[in-house]
C-alpha cells in the first residue's frame, strides 16, 4: 500500500510492511545433496524460480542450525535485515513455518532527476506482532486442517502438499499486515457482559439443546461478535472466534432488532415467525436443491484428535456454534429439527438480550468520554477490552492514537516477554493493562496520582495497577 504525504513542497511516498515469501519445508524429507527440493512443502508465491526456492530455503535452514549452537532449545525466531524481516516457527518437529515481510520505506524524490532516494523503516516492525501473524497461520490450517503429522501419516507427503496449497493459498489472500498491532499478539476474546439473570437463561438454552439434540458434542454462543458461553478448550475456541469474527460473520452482516416489541417479530397463528439461518450449511432450508455440507474442524489435537462438523447458526445478532462428530450424517431431517427447535427459542433470546443491554445502558446513564484509553488483556481466560481501537478487522484497524503510539505500545510489550523476572516490572493475576493519558507536559507525581484516581474509579474488573502501567503513562505522555 502507499500513502502520498507532502514534505518540504516534494511529495514522496511511504509504503506499508507487505508479505515478501510465506514457505513451509521439513529438513527430514531431503537429507542428501540433490533432493533439496524436497523439503518444500509449500512456498508462497508459486512463480518463484526452484533454485531459488531451494536457495532461500536452505539458508533458513542454516541460520536455524546455527542458531542453536548457541541455544538448543530455542533457536531463532526473526532474522533482521535492512529490506526485509524473516520470521521462523517450528509448530511441529521439523516442521518450519518462514514468513518473509518487507520493511515499510519511504521513497523521497530527489532533485535534477536523479532516481528517488528509498530509506527503510527497520525498526517499524515488531517481531512479537508479526511472530504472532505467523502461529495464527499455523493455528487456522491446523483448526480446519488438523496436524501436518497426522495429514502425513495419513497420506504421506502427497496428501500434507495437496493440504497445504489448498488452504494457504487463500489464506494468504486474507493476510493485510499493515494492520497488524498489539492486539495479534494477545489473539484473545472480547466477551460480552450480561445479568446473571440473562446469563442463566443463555445456559438454560444449551443444556436444553444439547438435551434434545444428542449429536451435538461442543457449543458457543455469541452476541454482537462477543462471546458469551463455550464448552471449548480455550485454545480452540480461541482460534474458532478469530475465525468466526474476522472471516465468517462479516460476510453474514444484518441490521440488529432491538426489543420483544419489535415490529418486526409477528406473530402467525400463535406461532413464532423466527429470524434463525444457518451461516455454514444450507442457505435455504426449503430447497429442494440445498446442499447440507458443513465445515470441519479439528479441536483438541493433543490429546484425543477430535474431528468436527461446525454448523453455525444465527438469529439477529445471536450465532451459536454447534459442533457435531464428524461421523454424523447431517442429513435435512437433523438440521430441519435444529432450526425448528433452536430458531424461536434463539429469536425470543437475542431480543431479550438486547433488551435487557439497552435498560442496563439507561440505568448507567450516557458515557462520558474519559480522559484515558486502555488496552486490557487476561491471559487467564483470554479476555480482552480496547477502548484505543475504533474498528479492527482482518484488513482495517483503526485506532484512536498515533501510530507511534501503538508502537510504543508494541514495544514495551516485548519488554515484558523478555523479562522473566525484574523487580521493576509486576503483573498483577496474569493481567496487562496499557493506558495512555492524554496530558501533556505530565511528571511521574502527576501521573502516578492519576493512576490512583483510576483504581478508585473501580476498575478492578481489570487488574491491581502496578509500575508495569505507570512505564505505559509516561512513555505515552512524553
Amino acid at each position: 500500500l502507499i500513502s502520498p504525504r507532502m514534505a518540504s513542497g516534494m511529495q514522496e511516498k511511504q509504503y506499508t510492511p507487505s508479505l515478501l515469501s510465506f514457505f513451509i519445508y521439513n529438513p527430514k524429507f531431503g537429507p542428501r545433496e540433490g533432493e533439496e527440493e524436497k523439503k518444500i512443502l509449500f512456498y508462497h508465491p508459486i512463480e518463484i524460480e526452484k533454485n531459488e526456492k531451494i536457495r532461500n530455503v536452505g539458508l533458513c535452514e542454516a541460520i536455524v542450525q546455527f542458531t542453536r549452537t548457541f541455544c538448543p532449545t530455542k533457536p531463532a525466531k526473526s532474522l533482521h535485515t535492512q529490506k526485509n524481516r524473516q520470521f521462523f516457527h517450528e509448530p511441529e518437529e521439523n516442521y518450519w513455518m518462514v514468513m518473509v515481510v518487507r520493511n515499510p520505506m519511504v521513497e523521497k524524490p530527489n532533485k535534477d532527476g536523479k532516481p528517488p532516494t528509498v530509506e527503510y523503516q527497520e525498526e517499524e516492525i515488531i517481531d512479537s506482532v508479526y511472530g504472532s501473524v505467523l502461529q495464527q497461520c499455523y493455528s487456522m490450517y491446523k483448526l480446519f486442517n488438523g496436524t501436518f503429522s497426522r495429514a502425513f501419516e495419513a497420506g504421506g507427503v502427497e496428501l500434507l502438499i495437496q493440504k497445504l496449497e489448498k488452504f494457504f493459498y487463500r489464506y494468504l489472500q486474507t493476510l493485510h499486515l499493515q494492520s497488524c498491532d498489539l492486539l495479534d499478539v494477545f489473539g484473545g476474546i472480547s466477551f460480552f457482559p450480561l445479568d446473571k439473570m440473562t446469563y442463566l437463561k443463555i445456559q438454560s438454552f444449551v443444556n436444553r439443546v444439547e438435551e434434545s439434540l444428542s449429536h451435538v458434542k461442543y457449543t458457543a454462543f455469541l452476541y454482537n461478535d462477543q462471546l458469551i458461553w463455550s464448552g471449548l478448550e480455550q485454545d480452540d475456541m480461541q482460534i474458532l472466534y478469530k475465525y468466526l469474527t474476522t472471516s465468517l460473520f462479516p460476510r453474514h452482516t444484518e441490521p440488529e432488532l432491538a426489543g420483544r416489541d419489535s415490529p418486526l417479530r409477528p406473530e402467525v397463528a400463535g406461532n413464532l415467525l423466527h429470524y434463525g439461518r444457518f451461516l455454514t450449511g444450507p442457505a435455504n432450508l426449503k430447497d429442494p436443491d440445498a446442499k447440507f455440507r458443513f465445515p470441519k474442524i479439528f479441536v483438541n489435537t493433543e490429546d484425543s484428535y477430535e474431528e468436527l462438523h461446525l454448523i453455525v447458526y444465527k438469529a439477529m445478532s445471536a450465532a451459536v456454534c454447534f459442533m457435531v462428530n464428524a461421523a454424523v450424517d447431517l442429513s435435512r431431517e437433523l438440521c430441519e429439527q435444529l432450526d425448528s427447535l433452536v430458531g424461536p427459542q434463539l429469536t425470543l433470546l437475542a431480543s431479550d438480550i438486547c433488551e435487557q443491554y439497552n435498560i442496563n445502558r439507561r440505568i448507567s446513564g450516557p458515557e462520558k468520554e474519559p480522559q484515558f484509553k486502555f488496552i486490557y488483556f487476561n491471559h487467564m481466560n483470554l479476555a480482552e477490552k480496547s477502548t484505543i481501537h475504533m474498528r479492527k478487522t482482518a484488513s482495517v484497524s483503526l485506532t484512536s492514537v498515533h501510530p507511534d503510539l501503538m508502537k510504543i505500545l508494541g514495544d514495551i510489550n516485548c519488554d515484558f516477554a523478555r523479562v522473566d523476572e525484574d523487580e521493576e516490572i509486576i503483573k498483577s493475576d496474569q493481567r496487562e493493562l496499557y493506558v495512555i493519558l492524554n496530558q501533556k507536559n505530565a511528571n511521574l507525581i502527576e501521573v502516578n496520582e492519576e493512576v490512583k484516581r483510576l483504581d478508585m474509579m473501580g476498575m478492578d474488573y481489570f487488574t491491581t495497577l502496578k509500575l508495569s502501567t505507570v512505564q505505559v503513562l509516561l512513555t505515552a505522555s512524553v
